[in-house]
Formats: structure tokens, sequence, C-alpha cells
């Protein structure tokens, strides 16, 4: 089973610190979408298996690529909190520099940490792997954030997750991995 990671598109949040907070689509919604068809495999006759973060974002591309998936909270972005829908430079820095130090750890107030969404996103993971018992059940579609693909990647490469957002993920990229003999293999990243 080949799970594709794909990253919504983008949006019109210029300095905006959003998560959980839904933000407009950028004007480029279209074409991002239709780039994104072309990258993916052709559908199987009976569909995707397709699953979305229930944010209006990843859910715009997901209807815009199948109209049959399963929507999971595991697969939204990290929570900020009172954070949320703010300008980033409006913050007290008092509570973005320590948590930018450590965000791994520590949470934005009412938010919560970066660990605590690689155990929410790692779990949906596990789950689809326990789900596909080394059936092939065709590509497996995943429609979620950047924050939320690179934790899932440093949990599948069994890397710091300090050092996750060394990896850029693009929107409207597919990132593919794999799991064989019980260990996540990535096979692209930003296709």
């Amino acid at each position: 089973m080949i799970i594709h990671l794909i990253r919504h598109t983008a949006v019109q949040a210029p300095g905006i610190c959003y998560g959980h907070h839904d933000v407009p689509l950028a004007d480029t919604f279209a074409a991002e979408a239709a780039a994104l068809l072309a990258k993916l495999p052709p559908a199987p006759a009976g569909g995707y298996h397709a699953f979305s973060s229930p944010a209006a974002r990843c859910r715009a591309l997901a209807e815009a690529v199948t109209n049959d998936y399963t929507l999971d909270e595991r697969l939204r972005e990290m929570n900020f909190g009172v954070w949320e829908n703010r300008l980033w430079t409006d913050l007290p820095r008092a509570e973005t520099e320590p948590w930018m130090a450590d965000y791994v750890t520590l949470a934005p107030p009412a938010g919560e940490t970066f660990g605590a969404l690689q155990q929410r996103a790692a779990a949906f993971l596990a789950e689809l792997a326990a789900g596909a018992d080394g059936a092939d059940q065709g590509p497996v579609l995943v429609f979620t954030h950047g924050g939320t693909i690179r934790a899932l990647l440093a949990h599948c490469l069994e890397m710091p997750l300090r050092n996750a957002f060394r990896l850029r993920i693009d929107y409207a990229s597919v990132t593919k991995i794999e799991q064989q003999h019980g260990k996540w293999n990535v096979l692209a990243m930003n296709g």
C-alpha cells in the first residue's frame, strides 16, 4: 500500500498564525488542484481510499480529487490555541520565543505541542497500516497539512521531531510513503 500524503493548496493568510483555524484559499486553487491531479495515480475501479483533515482547505482539495473520502481529526494541523487567527507579529514575544525554542514539548496557550500532533498523526498511520493487513488496496490519499506531513515523516524516518521543519513540504505536493517489513520508507517528497 502506497500512501500519498497531500498538502493542501496555497492559502491567503499573510502573516497569520493558523492551524485549526480555517483560512481562505488562494486564487490559484483551481490551477494547483489541476496540477495535483496530474501527479496522482489513476483512480482504481472502486475509487480512491481517501482521508482528509476536517479543515476546509483540505476538504476543498479532497473534493476536487474524489467525492468519497473520510474525515479524520487526527490529520488536522497543530492547534495554536489563543494564537489562532492572529498576526504572528502581534503575539507576545514572552510566549513565542520559548515556544520557538522548544515547540516539540511546549504548547501555545490553550494549544498543543508539535509532539502531540505527531502522536495523533502517527496513531492514524498505524491504524491505516494495521487495516491494510498486507492487502494491496490501491493508492491511499491523505489530504492534510505541512506540519502534519513533517511530523509523519519524522516518525517514519525515526528522526528527531525538532528537525522536522528542515523538510520542505510545498503546497499541493505529494509525499509518498510505504510500509515494508514493519518499517516505513519514504518513496518521494514534494512530487
